[in-house]
This record gives C-alpha cells, structure tokens and sequence, in this order.
C-alpha cells in the first residue's frame, strides 16, 4: 500500500504551489475554476462544467478592449483545461479499478514481440558505424568480397531516403535493416566460387555476426542482451503499479493525484473493488430495466425491431460480467452458490418462484480458522524445587491437545508454538500448566494451573499476560502465563465483532451478539450471529436486497452507542456498536455486501459538509475514513462517488484509447499501431466492465489509425484488417456470435471509415516503395492487398469480382509508376536541366544513368515487392512496362539531340537491351520493341559505314601497302579496357565513319607475338571485322529474325573483304616477282613472306569470320577457303616458276660449253695454254656456287618468315621437282653430245648441292629420290666416268658422296 503521509506531505505541497499559480489570473481579471466538491449521489455531473463561484473578477478597463477580449480567450481556454483535466481524473478512476480488480481480461501472452525501433540518431550512429568499417577504422577482419557487400548496403539501405521516410514513421527496427542485409548478402555468397572445407551457409553467418559487430559498435554485448532481456520482459506482462505508472502518463496524472485518488477508492481492498463491481453491474441492469419498461433513450438503430435486442444484449452482457465475477475465487469453504441475476434489486427480471430454493441453510456457511498459539513464558512458580521439570499442554476445545518442550522450575520459558484449526468463531483455547510426578506410584503429572481464553480474529496479535486458575494444591496463587493467540481472518469472512442487534425475523430479542459477516459466493452475503464453541451459526441474514445505512440512537433499546440499520421491503434489523469506528467498519463492509446503489455517509461526515468548518477526520473513524476526507479536501470525492452508469463510456474510451495508441506509438518499440500486452488487457477489461460495444471500440480504433497513417506514421495493415473485418461483420449482420444491435452511427461511420480505408489502401499501393520500402515490415504489402480486397467487398459474404480488384489495383500501380519515375527523376536531378543550354553529350550521360537507376528500381520491385503482387504479376508487368514508357520519352528526346551517325548512344542500348533480354515478362515487350525500333536503323546505318569504311580502308591500304611485316596489333592500334564503345574515328574524307568498338586485341593476335605477321592493311581489316562482329554479338540483339539477319550480313560481309584481300595481295605478290631479278643474285624479299602469311591469317580469321551453321553460308565459306587455297598455289607456282627461271640462266650459261661449239674450243685451247705459266682457277665453280647461295638463302628466309609450314613443304616439293625436271630436260636435250669438263663439274655441284639442301629442309625422300633425279644422277655418274679417262681426273668433283666435298666451298 502506498504511504499515506507521504501523499499527504507531497499532496499538499503540490496543492500549494497550484494555490499560486491560480492567484495571478485572478489579479489581471480573469478566473480560474477551483477544484469543488461534488453533489451527493451525482456522479454524472463530475464532467460537467463546475459553478463559478468565485466569480469572474472586474475588467481593469471600464469599456471593452483588446486586453479584455485575450483574457476572455484565456479565461475560456483555462475552462476547457480544466474541464479536460477532469474528464481525465474520471477516466482514470475508471481506469484505476480495471486494474485494481480484473475479472473480465488478462494480460496476452501470445502476441508478437515488437522489436526495438531505430531512431533518427539510432540511425545516424548505425550510419557512421559502417562508415568507420569502410574506412577501415575498426579492428574488424573482413575480406574484399564482404567490403564490397556492406559498401552496397551502406549505398543502397542505409544512405535511402525511404530507409529515412521509414525511420520517422516509426516503422523501422533493428530486425528489418539486419534481414535486409541477409537478403541482401545470400545472393553474393550463393555466387562466390566453392571452397574445399567452407560451405556457403558458414560464410553467410559469419558475414551476419561481422554484420552484428559493426552494427552494435563499442557496446558491451552482455549489456545489450539484458537491455533487451528487461524490455522484452516488460513487453510481454506488466504488474499493477507498472500499469498505474504508465496510465498516468497516458492521462497527465499526476503522482498526488493517483496517491489520493488510490487511497480513496481503495483499491488495495479487493471486498471494496468486488463490491463496486456488483453495484456497477445492479445499476446497469437496474437501467436495462428501466429502459425496458419506460422506453426512451435508445440510440438509433437501423431497424425498430433491434430494441428489443439490445435490451437482450444489456441483459446477457452483464449476465456474463456476473458469471465472470462469480467465477472469481472467494472462499476457503462454502460451496453455496446462487443462481445469476437474483438480486434483490432487479425484481423484474428475477425468479421468483425460485426464492426459497436460494435461501441459506446454516449448513452453508461454513468458516475454517487457523490459530497460533505461542506460549512464552510462566511467572509466579515459586513453590518448586528449581530442578523439577515443568511443561504446557494447549488446546482448541474439541481438537487434538500439543505439548512444549519440558522446563526447569528455575527458568520457565518455552517460546513453543502449536498451530490448530477450528470452524468456531469463538473457540475455546485452553492452555494447561504441569509438573512431572516424582512418586513412584503416580500415573499422571501433576496440573498446577490453566487458563481458558476466547479468541477473535479481532483479538490483539501481540503476547500478554494472563492470570491461571490455580489448581487444588498448588501454594502459588499468582500465577501467571505469558502467550500469544493469532487467529487468522478467512478469505471469506469480511467482518466479525460484537453487536447489540434487534430484527423482526431473526434476533428478535435485543441483546449483545458475535457476528460475522460472511461471504458464501460474489453474490451471496450473510450476517450470521455465533455462539462460544459453535461452528454453525445461531441464526444468520442473507443481505440480498437489504440497504444498510446509519440511524439515529433507538429510544427505548438499552445497550450499544452508535446505531445503523439493515433495511428491506417488510423487514428491518436494526444494529448497534459500542464506538464510532467500528460501527463505520460494519457499515462498509455491509455496503460492500448489498451492493445498494446509495452510499452511507457516516453523521461525522454529514455535520462538516453542512457545517463546512474543521478539516481534521474524527479520530475515532477507521483509516478508510481518512483517505476520503482527504480526497474531499483536494476535490477528487466527485470523481471517486461518481455513477459511472451515468457516464459516456463510449465517449471516454475513445478517449483513453486514442491517448494510449499515442503513446504506444511514442514508445521504444516498432509496434505499427499494435497495443502492448498491458495496454490491450487494460482496454479489454475496460470495455467488458463499462458495456463498451465492441463495434464502436473497432470502429474509434480504425478512425485513430487512419489518422495515424494518413500523417505518415506506420501501421500494420493486419491490424486495420482485424479491426475492419469484426466492423464489417457486425454490421452486415454476419457476427460469428450471431446477429447483434447496429446503431445508425455504427452504420454510418463504418461507411465513413470504409472510404477513408480505401483512399489510404489505394494510396499506399500507388507509393508501394515508400510506404513497403525493401519490402519490409514484412509482408506488409500483401496484407495491404488482401485488405483492399475486402473492403472493395459490398457485404461481408459475396466476394468482390476479380476483374474489380484487378482495375482498382492496376490504376493504383499505373499511378504508382508515374510517382516512382518522378521521384526518380528528381533523384537523378534531371529537372536542374531545364531550362537551360545543354549540350548532346552531357544530356546522353544523364539518360544512361537515369537508365542504371530505372534498372535498379526494377530489380529492387522484383526482389522487394514481387511476392507481394504474385497474384497480380501480369499487373506489376503492365507497372514496368508503364515505368519503362515514363523513361523512354526522355530516351527519345535524348537521342534526337544526338548529331547523325552517332555512336556514342550504343552504350544505352547495351545496358537496357542485357537488362531486358533476361526479364521473362519484359523480353520483346512494349518498350523493348520500341528500344529495338529505335536502333535498328542506327545499327543498319552503322554496319553500312563500317563496310563502306573498311572497303575504302582495303583499298587505299593495298594501294599505299609497304608490305612490312607487324609484329602485334597492339604496336599500331588502341588497346582500352572493354568497358563500351569509344574508339578513335577511322579517318576517310568521304563518309563520317563510325567509332570503332575498343577491344582488347583478339585471341589469334596475343598468340603470336614473337612472329611476324601479315601487312599492315591485312591486320588492320581482320581487327575491324573481328571487332565489328564482336560488338553486334554484344548488343545480344533480342529480335531472332534481324540479329539473324545482321550475323548474315557480317558474315558475307567479312567473306567478301577477305576475298578482296586476298585477291589484292595475289596481284601484288606477281607483280612482284615480275619485278625482280632473274639471276642468281635474286634473293627471296621480306613483303614475297608477308603475302603469304596474309593468306595464312586469311584462312585462320574465314573459320571465324565468315563460318555460319546453315548450310548456304557454310557452302559460301567453303568458297572463301577454295579461294584461298587456290591463290596459295597460283602464288607457289609463281615463285617456282620463278626459280626455274633462275635455273635456266645458269644452264645457258653452260650451253656455250657445249660440244662442237666455236666457242667451247677456244676456251678449252686458252685454259691448257695459260695453265701451262698461272695457276688458272676452276672454270664454272662461280656459277655453281652463286646459284647454291641463292638456293639455301631463298630457303631461309621462306622457312623463317613465312608461318605456315604445309605452305613451305609444298613450295620446296614443287621447287625441287621443277629444278630436277629442268635438269633432266637439259641433259636429254644432249643424249648425243659429250658433257664439256666444266659443264659436267658444275651441274655435279649444283645437283649434289641441291639434293642436300632440300632433304635438310625437310623433302621427302621419295621426292628427293625420284626418277628424274636417278636419271640426272646415272647420266653425270658416266659423264664423270669418261672425263676421268679422257681428262686424267676430276680434281677432286666427283658424283660419289665425300666429307672433304662438303668442305669444298
């Protein structure tokens, strides 16, 4: 219980300092309402406006004035203070009952706990907590791929300003930015590549409790966890002061007032609350009754004949308050009960032919005590020796007897305690005290005293003195017992005492009487008089219908001070008290007990209301007495006696109701409008208690959150579906409890709310991203969307027509994408542009990241907010495809800014297009069709320049051709990252080419970079091509047909600038040759090398180039390869050609040394006349050896320069078979004719030379060793034969294989 001089004490300060405030209006003119008292029996009037008797001082201004008229605004906004301030002080009184005595609710336990809310300094710590990790400013070890993942949170969550929007309604804890960041992180780790010993699910909660750690910051995590321990606990039950404490919050109670108001209506004396209950509950079937038989004020309802129901309803709703009550637990015995509603105040709707089958027996009341009895000590026990031994029996008349331990004489002290139970009201106790028998002879001990006491649970607790009765024998006649009786005071019996009592049934005779007040059930009351002794009473008094006040003293009744009385219809008892305060005990326990509607007012009481003098309670009333004269004193008795059968409960509820959702919601916690355990139990009790219909709870309930939302904050649309759908079914009719009274209100503002509810619904769908942002509370917008549908429903029971629905929800996200692709737009700050001179380029870059965000808006829609729409997905397509449309007319006056035979807008279609490609529902949707019109004629156009342009390129490169070889493509042209096209411009005077894509060099080009390659033009045509081709693969044209169409065009395209090519460089390898020297001073050049690697690249890059799977363009392929093949073998046979050529000058140089020449004779006279004095050298050998050196330098540099070995193979086969032919011609052409020595020496070393040569570069022997060389081998062998006879030797040339011939030269 609280302390009541501590209220006092603070009560009255605070009251002081009011006193003070209230003087100062009162000085400058104006009045200020003091707290008064209210009018017996009135309790209505406790909101009504008070009597203004202090009186509204005089102006300080004779006539009316602007001052006069702001302390008239003043005066009245002071009354309406006040007025407020005691519309609350009742409602919390009302209030304060439910939770003192609940017997309608209990605190929930299976609601769902709320999470803690996130503030907007919640949120900017969170925010620099991550900042610190980026910054790699915490201690906290973290891979790049879990960097990268918190850098996209921090950009995309936290840094949102619907992330802000959902802060400051109130909707967002520290569950929805932790699961944000799971769903957030689960695709990143689903994609990190395997690792042997590391699954996914590993990775994913340590990247969770890193996530924890940077979240939480320096916190000490035990703290936080009992934080949360403390608040989860007070989330989920409240204990009674907690509740108290947080109503005078809700209410603006001050802590006095709740002292005094709680002390007053005591609320710690569960008999009063009971008591106050059943006097609730008689005044409002007492109203039912009236109403039922008078007519008259009833509310408005939608049909006559509900009248009658709702009397039905009053009745049953209170029949069930009293069953509730009833069922409360009472007592420790009786198991009387009685029926319900037989009071004897509602005769009307009472029984009463039932009457005597409810009337109590004696056998029904049944009372069970417990008794302590402590014996302390024994004084005057002088007549013993000190060592005898001592001892104490007790014992409750009738019951079992109990001993104390056993004593000396000298000293005895026990403090011995014996427990018994008795149901006598007045039992006898009786305690015995005994010494042990010495003799031997002696059967029992030896009793020296007693005593017999009759206790009371009134009786004093405290241990006392009491004389014994000393036995015969005993010398010590004053002996005295120290001992202490506590009798414990049964649940069920409320009062007990002495009474002096006189009645006309029962007590008939005027005489002093015990009484107890006993309580058999909730309802059932009895004043049962008792004997010493006796369990059943003597005679006893239902109470039922009796009315008990004070009376005057009875002339002519001897005995008793103060009288009261028990009034009933033919019968009174009357009662009287020997003091003051007791006969106020008896009379309020008996006030509790009837459940009488009139308030006893003690005479004490009545003389200082009339006489308004002294202030100090009598002293002689019981402490109840004081706490409500204290209460009178400060002006809350009005407040603490009112009726509240005659107050607007409805009214006050919606009050107390709305005043505690603003609380809830100003609280820690992310409720979304739900109530704590605490406040619904409170609410619920109240409601039951006070006959609050629950139609107008739920409908004062919808109002209070739409307003909430309509202002921004967060409310859970589950909630607004609860509240709606018991509204609807309640007033279509369709309650699960059957059909119930609808008022006219009910119906009206139920209709009202609907509209509101729908506005708001449709609203929140149409800004589905702000209101559901990431998608969270979760399942919040697929709960909007199953409300919307029911209350698009014209009853509770006929389902609304999908095709409805479907229209309202497709304007709503119809609107919604023009709101999306504003704010978007605003975002991106396109709208700073207008107005103003922009150039092309830049308003480009802004389209394409305008593109990126509309991207990431759609991904964001598919992630957050497509399970929501799931049966609506063909919607949400029309959505995107309706946001998409938004962009696209930005799109297109971007690109028409754009100057002709642009290409830097291939980027935006590059990003959309791989977009849009992979969305199932957007693929060659609306907008996609329109993206690929819009480009398709820009793609056209660009394959049209970059043809012309590598056409011309091939055809002024071949012209300018130097032949040189170029080691890599990455020496003569860009190498940029491949991000998107930009390249520099493919100069040529006549067409404005296009930029070509940067690629980084091809495959076939990084292969072989210590080779050379092709010319210049050539390396330079494959690149574009690949390049080319490469950049309309990328595009992934969407369309089958026209992406079909463009790899056929490059494809032919690519075949036939490979065939110009290779025509061209066909032309300039003859023209070559042509030019060169026919001597053997000719020397194979680098450009005769670089053409035939030409058509060694040309043949590589046609495989990839200009191969195609359907079998015309396969067929077209094969040309290209035939081409190839057959240039590369017109160009051999060019170059053997050319050798042979070469060979044939040296055979016509040995043709004059044929024999029978002129010639021939005189160069052999000249030579064997000059040897003859010189050393001549060997005629020929020069020859011979200058055609060797053209032959093996010719070899090497073929072998080394050109990069195809089976060109090689072919060219040295051919070049060997056509020399060896040549030879074997030019030897049969002499079949007749003797070979000349120096013909015969030289041919010998061009063939021998020759034959090594070619099997060292790799001929085969089977072409090394044809016929024809046999032939030219057999015809020199004999040759050399001959001219050994007929000249005398060779010197040293001979057909036969010899080292020292391989030194020779």
């Amino acid at each position: 219980m609280l302390d009541p001089s501590s209220s006092e004490e603070e009560g009255d300060e605070i009251l002081e300092v009011e006193h003070k405030e209230v003087a100062a209006p009162q000085s400058l003119g104006g009045a200020r309402l003091s707290p008064g008292r209210a009018a017996d029996g009135h309790g209505g009037t406790g909101l009504q406006p008070r009597g203004r008797g202090c009186g509204v001082g005089r102006p300080s201004s004779p006539s009316p004035s602007v001052g006069s008229d702001k302390e008239k605004e003043d005066l009245e906004k002071m009354q309406r203070e006040e007025e407020e301030k005691k519309k609350r002080l009742q409602l919390y009184v009302f209030v304060m009952r439910c939770i003192a005595y609940p017997f309608n609710a209990k605190q929930p336990t299976d609601m769902a706990r709320r999470q803690q809310k996130i503030s907007k300094q919640h949120l900017q710590t969170v925010k620099e907590r991550f900042q610190s990790f980026l910054h790699g400013e915490t201690q906290i070890v973290a891979d790049e791929a879990f960097i990268n993942a918190v850098q996209s949170y921090y950009d995309v969550f936290l840094k949102s300003d619907r992330v802000s929007r959902m802060v400051q309604s109130g909707g967002c804890s520290a569950s929805d930015s932790r699961e944000v960041f799971k769903k957030h992180i689960e695709k990143r780790v689903r994609s990190l590549p395997e690792i042997d010993g590391l699954s996914k699910e590993t990775v994913l909660s340590s990247w969770m409790a890193k996530f924890d750690t940077i979240y939480r910051g320096e916190e000490d995590p035990r703290k936080h966890q009992q934080r949360m321990t403390a608040s989860a606990a007070s989330e989920l039950i409240l204990s009674k002061d907690q509740l108290y404490e947080m109503f005078q919050q809700i209410l603006g109670i001050k802590k006095f007032e709740h002292q005094l108001l709680y002390n007053a209506c005591q609320l710690d004396n569960p008999d009063e609350q009971a008591a106050q209950i059943r006097r609730e509950l008689d005044g409002r079937l007492q109203m039912a009754d009236q109403i039922a038989r008078h007519g008259g004020r009833f509310p408005r309802f939608a049909s006559r004949e509900m009248e009658t129901m709702y009397i039905e309803e009053l009745r049953s709703s209170v029949n069930l308050l009293m069953a509730n009550l009833e069922s409360m637990p009472v007592s420790k015995g009786g198991e009387f009960k009685l029926q319900k509603l037989k009071r004897g105040h509602n005769t009307s709707i009472m029984d009463m032919g039932q009457e005597d089958e409810n009337t109590l027996s004696k056998s029904d009341v049944v009372l069970s005590f417990t008794l302590e009895v402590v014996i302390m000590e024994v004084q005057g026990l002088k007549s013993l020796a000190p060592n005898r031994i001592v001892y104490c029996t007790m014992e409750v008349e009738g019951g079992h007897k109990l001993q104390t331990d056993q004593a000396e004489a000298s000293k005895p002290t026990w403090g011995t305690q014996g427990d018994f139970t008795t149901t006598q009201p007045l039992p006898a106790v009786k305690v015995k005290l005994f010494t042990e028998s010495t003799g031997v002879l002696a059967l029992e001990d030896k009793e020296l005293g007693k005593v017999v006491l009759h206790p009371t649970p009134n009786s004093p607790k405290q241990s006392e003195l009491h004389k014994m009765t000393v036995s015969k024998g005993c010398p010590d006649n004053d002996l005295k017992i120290k001992l202490a009786i506590r009798m414990d005071k049964p649940q069920n019996m409320k009062h007990c005492g002495y009474l002096w009592a006189i009645g006309k049934n029962v007590w008939k005779r005027w005489k002093k009487r015990f009484f107890v007040l006993v309580q058999v059930s909730q309802y059932t009351f009895a004043m049962c008089s008792y004997r010493e002794k006796k369990a059943e009473p003597v005679e006893l008094l239902q109470l039922d219908g009796y009315t008990v006040d004070y009376t005057d003293p009875q002339p002519g009744l001897d005995g008793g001070r103060t009288f009261f009385n028990a009034v009933k219809e033919g019968d009174t008892v009357i009662f009287a008290s020997d003091d003051e305060q007791d006969r106020i005990l008896w009379v309020q326990a008996m006030y509790r007990a009837t459940g009488q509607s009139h308030k006893p007012v003690p005479p004490t009481q009545v003389q200082k209301l009339n006489s308004r003098g002294g202030t100090a309670p009598q002293l002689d009333a019981p402490i109840s007495q004081f706490y409500a004269d204290r209460a009178q004193k400060h002006g809350m008795d009005e407040f603490i006696s009112a009726n509240p059968c005659n107050f607007d409960h409805g009214s006050l509820f919606e009050l107390v109701q709305r005043l505690t959702l603003d609380h809830r919601l100003n609280d820690s916690y992310s409720c979304l409008g739900w109530f704590s355990p605490g406040q619904v139990f409170v609410l619920d009790e109240y409601c039951a208690r006070y006959g609050v219909r629950g139609c107008h709870r739920h409908l004062c309930y919808l109002s209070d959150l739409l307003e909430r939302a309509e202002n921004g904050a967060m409310i859970d649309p589950t909630l607004l579906h609860y509240s709606f759908a018991f509204c609807a079914s309640h007033v279509h009719g369709n309650r699960p409890d059957g059909i119930g009274t609808v008022t006219v209100e009910e119906k009206e503002r139920f209709e009202e709310i609907k509209e509101r509810l729908r506005v708001l619904l449709e609203n929140q769908i149409t800004h589905f991203r702000y209101c559901f942002p990431f998608g969270r509370p979760e399942g919040a917008l697929k709960a909007t969307l199953s409300l919307l549908e029911r209350v698009l429903m014209k009853d509770i029971v006929t389902p609304v027509p999908q095709e409805e629905v479907k229209a309202v929800i497709r304007k709503c996200l119809e609107q919604a994408a023009l709101v999306n692709y504003q704010r978007l737009s605003e975002y991106a700050k396109l709208e700073e542009n207008v107005g103003r001179l922009v150039t092309p380029a830049k308003k480009l870059e802004d389209t394409i990241r305008l593109a990126e965000l509309v991207i990431e808006v759609l991904q964001q829609n598919e992630e957050h907010h497509a399970e929501a729409f799931a049966w609506w997905s063909d919607l949400m397509v029309e959505h995107a495809e309706t946001f998409l449309c938004l962009y696209s007319a930005d799109m297109d006056a971007a690109l028409e800014v754009q100057p002709p035979d642009s290409w830097d807008s291939f980027p935006l279609f590059q990003l959309l297009n791989d977009f849009l490609r992979v969305d199932f529902n957007l693929c060659n949707g609306k907008f996609h069709k329109h993206l690929q019109d819009l480009y398709a004629p820009l793609v056209v156009r660009y394959v049209d320049l970059m043809e012309s342009s590598i056409a011309q390129s091939i055809h002024r490169g071949f012209e300018r051709e130097s032949w040189e070889p170029v080691k890599s493509i990455t020496s003569t042209l860009p190498n940029v990252n491949l991000q998107m096209p930009k390249v520099p411009n493919l100069t040529v005077s006549s067409v404005n080419l296009p930029q070509m894509p940067s690629f980084s060099p091809p495959n076939w080009m990084t292969s072989n970079d210590d080779t050379d390659n092709g010319s210049g033009t050539s390396e330079d045509l494959f690149w574009k091509l690949d390049a080319l081709q490469t950049f309309i693969k990328d595009l992934h044209w969407p369309e089958e047909e026209f992406g079909k169409h463009l790899e056929t065009r490059l494809k032919l395209m690519s075949s036939d600038m490979i065939e110009s090519c290779v025509k061209r460089t066909r032309a300039a390898f003859e023209a070559k040759l042509q030019k060169s020297s026919r001597a053997t001073d000719f020397r194979v050049p680098q450009s005769i090398c670089t053409m035939f690697n030409v058509m060694v690249d040309a043949k590589a890059q046609s495989a990839k180039l200009c191969a195609m799977d359907l079998g015309q363009e396969r067929q077209y392929h094969s040309q290209i390869d035939n081409l190839i093949e057959e240039t590369v073998k017109e160009m051999i046979t060019l170059l053997v050609a050319k050798f042979v050529v070469i060979l044939e000058s040296v055979l016509a140089k040995l043709s004059r040394y044929d024999e029978g020449t002129l010639f021939s004779s005189f160069l052999s006279f000249t030579v064997k006349a000059a040897s003859k004095y010189v050393d001549v050298p060997k005629p020929g050998m020069d020859v011979a050896d200058g055609y060797v050196t053209f032959v093996r330098h010719s070899q090497d540099m073929l072998r080394e320069k050109v990069n195809e070995e089976v060109y090689i193979e072919r060219l040295f086969d051919q070049w060997y078979t056509s020399t060896m032919n040549l030879l074997g011609t030019w030897l049969t052409d002499r079949m007749d004719l003797q070979l000349h020595v120096y013909q015969l020496k030289i041919l010998i070393r061009i063939v021998k030379k020759k034959y090594r040569d070619f099997r060292l570069q790799g001929v085969l022997d089977s072409t090394l060793n044809s016929k024809m060389y046999e032939t030219v081998r057999n015809r020199l062998t004999l040759e050399e034969a001959t001219a050994s006879v007929r000249e005398g030797g060779m010197q040293g040339i001979s057909m036969k294989d010899s080292d020292e011939e391989d030194n020779d030269n």
